[in-house]
């Protein structure tokens, strides 16, 4: 029970750390925002320190990911808008209309499967 617990607490850790990083955020700039020592955002992205059910919270916020992803509960495949997709609007919607246009001109030019 206690391996499954660890091993679950590392997933969760993990899918942190890929939530921050998609988010354009290091660990010390998340961790000011998290009101949190730096040393804090590691142990938790490696799974060595529990997440309180408000920081989980406040982690989906910051990170704009569903707190059902963070704590295992879909996974990333199955999610409507994995955090992959919801990083790219993010990012997409940042551009003018004609960098935009150029990014999609670009898609189109990828090959189609």
């Amino acid at each position: 029970m206690q391996n499954n617990l660890n091993d679950d607490r590392e997933k969760v850790g993990n899918r942190l750390h890929d939530a921050r990083v998609m988010a354009g955020l290091s660990q010390e700039q998340a961790a000011k925002k998290m009101n949190l020592n730096r040393p804090a955002i590691s142990e938790i992205e490696s799974g060595k320190r529990k997440v309180s059910a408000e920081e989980i919270i406040q982690f989906s916020e910051l990170y704009k990911v569903g707190k059902s992803w963070l704590l295992l509960e879909e996974d990333q495949t199955n999610a409507e808008f994995p955090p992959q997709v919801r990083f790219a609007a993010r990012e997409l919607s940042k551009l003018k209309p004609e960098e935009m246009k150029k990014v999609i001109d670009l898609i189109n030019m990828l090959p189609k499967k």
